[in-house]
């Protein structure tokens, strides 16, 4: 697959076949890849946790808890209203075309939310970290270390989706994980795992601005 493929292949995979988990070697390739992003300085702040198996399972139950107790979900600063269109669109196409789940059935909705804290049934989950010292640019290098992971992983037929929902529960995610330290900001979790390909929630379309949306050229 060439990097061109790969970019253009990449999408959230919002379900996953319980087996296989990804080779070790599998993901030791990516990860090894993922080491070359650039970052501020050369600091490499990125800390990951890779969880499968018992500990995965563990802090699936406890996440998934603590979200269904929570009617209002995790808390973060809203979204501002020129941005909220591209979350409308989002959900019509995930909920709506993907999922089949009709306009204003919020039973089902919210039951479909929660599958962001069960990582969509994915075998292996990492934890994004950084330390708290470091500031908005070195999460820039984090997301080009997250990135680069992504399109590894893709390359080699894995499934992804980048989570900041479960980031909302930093607490529960410590109380399970432990080894994840107080001094450790939990920036957005990944799902990881083969897709599964009979589900129409993982070929939907997203759409994505123009060039020209986005970009000014200045020449002069």
């Amino acid at each position: 697959m060439s990097l061109t493929e790969a970019i253009q292949t990449r999408h959230s995979t919002r379900r996953f076949l319980a087996t296989p988990t990804p080779e070790p070697a599998t993901l030791q390739a990516a990860l090894w890849q993922a080491t070359h992003a650039p970052s501020n300085s050369n600091i490499q702040p990125w800390r990951l946790y890779i969880l499968s198996g018992p500990a995965l399972a563990r802090l699936r139950t406890a996440l998934v808890s603590a979200a269904s107790a929570t009617a209002t979900g995790p808390a973060f600063p809203p979204l501002p209203a020129a941005f909220q269109r591209f979350r409308a669109a989002l959900g019509q196409q995930v909920y709506g075309v993907g999922l089949g789940i009709a306009h204003g059935d919020a039973e089902g909705r919210r039951a479909a939310v929660l599958r962001n804290f069960d990582f969509f049934g994915a075998p292996a989950a990492a934890i994004v970290c950084m330390d708290k010292s470091l500031s908005s640019a070195d999460a820039m290098s984090v997301g080009m270390y997250v990135q680069t992971l992504l399109l590894a992983l893709t390359e080699q037929g894995v499934g992804t989706c980048v989570q900041v929902a479960a980031a909302g529960y930093p607490d529960v995610i410590r109380d399970v994980v432990k080894e994840i330290p107080e001094s450790m900001d939990i920036l957005c979790t990944v799902a990881i795992g083969y897709e599964d390909p009979t589900m129409k929630v993982n070929h939907i379309y997203t759409p994505r601005m123009s060039v020209e949306e986005t970009t000014v050229v200045i020449n002069d």
